[in-house]
C-alpha cells in the first residue's frame, strides 16, 4: 500500500482529522452507523446509540450531546452524552473516596488487578481495535497495534508492582538508616489526544493504578466512544473484584472540563498529551496552583542519513516515519537531512527551503516531510537540535564513533535517539517523552513511574544517642 502514491492519498484523507463532533451538518445525523448490520460489533464493546460519557462508579452524565463521525466517510458512528461541570465535581469526589480503599491493597495485588485488565483489553482487542480505526480514522493494523501496547503495558506494570520502592542509604551518623520511602500522589487526571486514543491512556493508567492512584480520564471528544468502550472494559474487571468503578474514572467533554481538572488541586498530577500551545496554557494553569503535570507535547523530528547509511534501512523507515498515521504521529518524521541529492516524490515531499525556514519550524500534523542537504556532522547535528521541540530523531549509518556522538552530549538533544531505525514506533519498556517545547514528561517504562508517585527521604535513628548531621555540636 506505501509504496503506491494513489494508495497514500487515500489513506491521508481517512485519518486527517475534521472540525470538531458538534460542528458536522444535519444531514450526516439521519442513520447512525452503530443500527446498521455490518455495524453490528460496535454493540460487542457495549456501545449503543446514545452513550453515557460520564463513569465514577456508575454511568451518567447531564452535558451535551455530541455524535461521532468515521473521519473516512463523514457518517455518523453514535452520540455521547459529555459531562457536565457538576458531574466532573461528584467523579472527583468519588475518584477520591475510591483511593482510600485501592491505596491500602498491596502493590502486587494492584497488579493482578491490571493484570486482569490486560486480559480483558485481550480478549477484544480486534473489536476495540476496529473502533480505533472506524473513529479515529487509522488503518486497522494500527487500530489493533494500538490496543496491544495498552495490553503490554499492562504486562510491563504487572511485574513493576513487585519492584517499587527506593534505596536504602548509608548514613554519616552511628545508629541512624536513610531510607527513600516512594507513595501514590493520589488522583492522576488524564487527558489524551486524538492520534492515540488508547495506548496514551493506557500508558498513564496502567502505571498510576500499580503505583497505587486512582485515575480520571478526559478523552478527545472527536474519539468519545473509545474512551466510554475502554472504561466499560476496565470497569467490568474492577466490578468483578470488588472495587470501586471510581478507581478508573471518566469524563468525557471538552475545554470546560479539560480546564476544571488543570485548575483543580485535588488532582495531584495531571498528565495531559496534546499540542505545544495548549500544552502550554495546561502548565501554566497547573503551576499557579503549585502542581505537578507531566506533558507529552508536539515534535519536529529529523531523521539524518549519512554517506554509509543502508538505504534498504533508509527509505522504509523515512517512508513510515513520514507517512504513517497520516502523519498524525507526535513522534512523525517532518525532516529527512540528507548528504547527497536524491529522487523525490511529490506533494508530500517538499525540497529547496533553508533548514532554519519558519514552516520547516512548525510542527504540521500532515504527511508532509521537508528535505534539506548537509555538509557534514556538525552541521547536521546543530540542524538536528535547532527547533523547539526535543523529542524524537534518528540517524542512519554504520559509522560506530558517530553513533556514540550522535548520542552523547553534543548530539541529539531529544528524549527519543534512535539510530537506524524511523522516529517512530517506540518500545513501551523505555521512558516516552521529550526535551525542551515537547514538555520534558516520561510516559511508559523504566523509571517514569516516579512521576507517578511522591518521594520522602526519611531518617530513623534506632540508637540512644543524637548525633547532628555535618558533625555540628551545640554546646
Amino acid at each position: 500500500m506505501w509504496r503506491l502514491p494513489r494508495a497514500l492519498c487515500v489513506h491521508a484523507a481517512k485519518t486527517c482529522k475534521l472540525p470538531g463532533p458538534w460542528s458536522r451538518p444535519a444531514a450526516f445525523m439521519s442513520t447512525l452507523l452503530i443500527n446498521q448490520p455490518q455495524y453490528a460489533w460496535l454493540k460487542e464493546l457495549g456501545l449503543r446509540e446514545e452513550n453515557e460519557g460520564v463513569y465514577n462508579g456508575s454511568w451518567g452524565g447531564r452535558g451535551e450531546v455530541i455524535t461521532t463521525y468515521c473521519p473516512a466517510n463523514n457518517e455518523p458512528i453514535a452520540r455521547v452524552r459529555q459531562a457536565s461541570v457538576a458531574d466532573y465535581e461528584e467523579t472527583v469526589k468519588k475518584a477520591r473516596e475510591a483511593w482510600k480503599i485501592w491505596t491500602d491493597i498491596p502493590a502486587p495485588k494492584r497488579g493482578e488487578i491490571v493484570r486482569q485488565i490486560g486480559d480483558a483489553l485481550r480478549e477484544k482487542i480486534q473489536v476495540l481495535g476496529s473502533l480505533v480505526s472506524l473513529e479515529m480514522g487509522k488503518v486497522l493494523v494500527e487500530g489493533v497495534g494500538e490496543v496491544q501496547e495498552y495490553v503490554d503495558i499492562c504486562d510491563y506494570a504487572v511485574g513493576l508492582s513487585r519492584m517499587l520502592g527506593g534505596p536504602i542509604l548509608p548514613s554519616e551518623r552511628p545508629g541512624h538508616a536513610l531510607i527513600e520511602q516512594w507513595n501514590p500522589v493520589g488522583l492522576v487526571g488524564i487527558i489524551t489526544a486524538f492520534n492515540f486514543p488508547v495506548a496514551v491512556y493506557g500508558w498513564n493508567n496502567a502505571i498510576a493504578m500499580i503505583c497505587g492512584n486512582v485515575c480520571l480520564w478526559k478523552g478527545a471528544p472527536t474519539t468519545s466512544l473509545i474512551s466510554v468502550a475502554v472504561t466499560k472494559i476496565i470497569a467490568k474487571v474492577l466490578e468483578d473484584n470488588k472495587l470501586p468503578g471510581a478507581i478508573c474514572s471518566l469524563t468525557c467533554g471538552g475545554a470546560d472540563i479539560g480546564t476544571a481538572m488543570a485548575k483543580d488541586e485535588r488532582v495531584n498530577l495531571l498528565s495531559f498529551t496534546g499540542s505545544t500551545q495548549v500544552g502550554k496554557q495546561v502548565a501554566l494553569m497547573v503551576q499557579e496552583r503549585f502542581g505537578r503535570s507531566l506533558l507529552e507535547l508536539g515534535g519536529n523530528n529529523a531523521i539524518i542519513a549519512f554517506e554509509d547509511a543502508d538505504l534498504s534501512l533508509v527509505v522504509p523507515s523515512a517512508l513510515f516515519a513520514a507517512v504513517g498515521t497520516a502523519g498524525q504521529r507526535c513522534t512523525t518524521a517532518r525532516r529527512l537531512v540528507m548528504d547527497r541529492p536524491g529522487n523525490y516524490v511529490e506533494p508530500t515531499i517538499v525540497t529547496g527551503l533553508a533548514h532554519d525556514a519558519s514552516i520547516a519550524h512548525t510542527e504540521t500534523f500532515a504527511p508532509i516531510l521537508y528535505v534539506f542537504k548537509f555538509k557534514n556532522e556538525e552541521e547536521v547535528f546543530a540542524w538536528n537540535n535547532e527547533v523547539k521541540q526535543g523529542l524524537s530523531s534518528s540517524i542512519f549509518t554504520k559509522d560506530l564513533g558517530r553513533i556514540f556522538r550522535w548520542l552523547g552530549p553534543k548530539g541529539s538533544d531529544c528524549g527519543i535517539v534512535n539510530v537506524n531505525i524511523p522516529t517512530s514506533g517506540a518500545e513501551i519498556g523505555g521512558a516516552f517523552g521529550g526535551e525542551k517545547h515537547t514538555g520534558g514528561g516520561r510516559e511508559s517504562g523504566s523509571d517514569a513511574w516516579k512521576q507517578y508517585m511522591r518521594r520522602s527521604t526519611c531518617t530513623i535513628n534506632y540508637s540512644k544517642d543524637l548525633p547532628l548531621a555535618q558533625g555540628i555540636k551545640f554546646q
